[in-house]
């Protein structure tokens, strides 16, 4: 993971699983206590989220304020349908395909 240039975000790369929840539950974390409205998530480097990976964005997305939201970028197919299935109308993550 490495900070985005010239908005609050970041870019991840490889798998969310068991191994590397730690440390995606962390800049989630800091996402929230962040100051920023939108937070970009880019993951079109990101070749398998796992459930609790996804569960772990809701989570994170469910305690920012109200107007406040996550930008994810490029997801992986199948977050994008895990989301869309689970969690249709949550309006703190948006999903942008390009």
């Amino acid at each position: 993971m490495r900070p985005l240039e010239g908005c609050g975000g970041v870019r991840v790369a490889g798998e969310i699983g068991l191994a590397t929840h730690s440390i995606w539950e962390r800049v989630l974390e800091q996402a929230v206590r962040g100051g920023e409205s939108v937070y970009y998530l880019e993951l079109s480097e990101v070749t398998f989220v796992d459930v609790a990976g996804a569960g772990a964005l809701v989570a994170a997305a469910e305690r920012l304020e109200d107007g406040r939201r996550f930008v994810v970028r490029r997801p992986p197919p199948a977050l994008r349908r895990v989301l869309k299935m689970l969690w249709p109308h949550l309006p703190a993550i948006e999903v942008a395909t390009s």
